[in-house]
């Protein structure tokens, strides 16, 4: 009998299980733009928690928070991270607000709580079903990583002039840079005068 309670409420869990992920997918349809549900955020929270290594929890950041290493994480963080992520943290960018489920607000408590170890495995493996990719490859060496974590650490307390600064090492589409080169040439005097706008009489 006892047997028999247990099958039964397995059963009932794997029942609610398919409930669910059928509920998640027909959730606004295949649509990027929906919104997670409060069980899809808590779930998704386990799940990230359930599959990070317990040896990740425990890792030590190596790399002293010195003004320098900071200032690299931030300019690092700039370069590569802050087109889903924001410069400030916040992902409400063209690219972070399109994705789903949106990456989370990395001034938030639910990030900032994370061990050094935790944010360091997931910059370098990514969370797999997310836009998040996995940054250890050739091009990226751990310690880039770890300067990440402590400027991660720093985005609450980010000031404006920070901010300003990383605008200069966001990467810059073709249209930014002929902007640039136009601001620079004026700026200079070696700007071509501008033609007169034609007038067509009809």
């Amino acid at each position: 009998m006892k047997a028999g309670r247990i099958i039964l409420i397995g059963l009932a869990a794997v029942l609610l299980a398919i409930v669910f992920v059928g509920f998640s997918l027909l959730h606004n349809g295949v649509s990027a733009k929906a919104t997670p549900t409060a069980i899809e955020v808590m779930m998704a929270r386990k799940a990230r928690h359930m599959a990070l290594p317990a040896s990740a929890r425990s890792l030590a950041n190596p790399i002293p928070a010195t003004p320098e290493n900071l200032r690299e994480g931030m300019l690092h963080f700039a370069d590569h991270c802050a087109i889903c992520h924001g410069n400030d943290g916040s992902c409400d960018t063209m690219m972070g607000s399109g994705l789903y489920p949106k990456p989370p607000d990395l001034r938030h408590e639910e990030t900032q709580k994370l061990s050094d170890g935790e944010l360091f495995w997931i910059i370098e493996n990514g969370v797999r079903f997310t836009g998040m990719p996995a940054f250890s490859t050739h091009h990226s060496a751990p310690e880039d990583s770890w300067k990440l974590v402590l400027f991660i650490r720093h985005l609450p307390q980010l000031t404006t002039d920070e901010k300003m600064e990383m605008e200069k090492y966001n990467p810059k589409g073709p249209d930014d840079r002929k902007e640039e080169q136009q601001e620079d040439e004026f700026l200079n005097g070696s700007a071509p005068a501008r033609k007169p706008e034609e007038h067509h009489h009809h």
